[in-house]
């Protein structure tokens, strides 16, 4: 996995981004099959930076997240926050998905009773 730190109108330090990329290794634990992450952090307005965050998985999904706000680091959090929200959905879903069409497999499969 690829993890990718931008940065537009300005520049941060390497320590903030060894917490960025720190923190972005964590991402998946909850979900194994991501393949890129790319973060962009627009300093424009230095007193509320605002953090991009796209994750690319397998199979052409992607998943984002935005936000804005006085500390670069809170908005991280958040946007860290809101991308595990949709992980855990859409794992959610896989798993749904897989255990439905189990289910109708074996139910396809199913002998008829005395009654039929």
């Amino acid at each position: 996995m690829q993890i990718r730190i931008s940065t537009r109108h300005g520049s941060v330090s390497e320590e903030t981004q060894a917490k960025i990329t720190a923190k972005m290794e964590k991402l998946p634990r909850l979900f194994e099959r991501l393949t890129e992450i790319e973060v962009t952090i627009d300093l424009e307005r230095r007193d509320e930076p605002a953090v991009d965050v796209r994750v690319s998985a397998e199979h052409k999904h992607d998943f984002a997240a935005a936000h804005r706000s006085g500390d670069l680091l809170v908005s991280l959090d958040y946007v860290i926050h809101k991308l595990e929200q949709q992980l855990r959905k859409y794992k959610q879903k896989i798993q749904d998905h897989h255990r439905g069409s189990a289910e109708r497999q074996v139910e396809g499969r199913r002998e008829p009773g005395p009654a039929e």
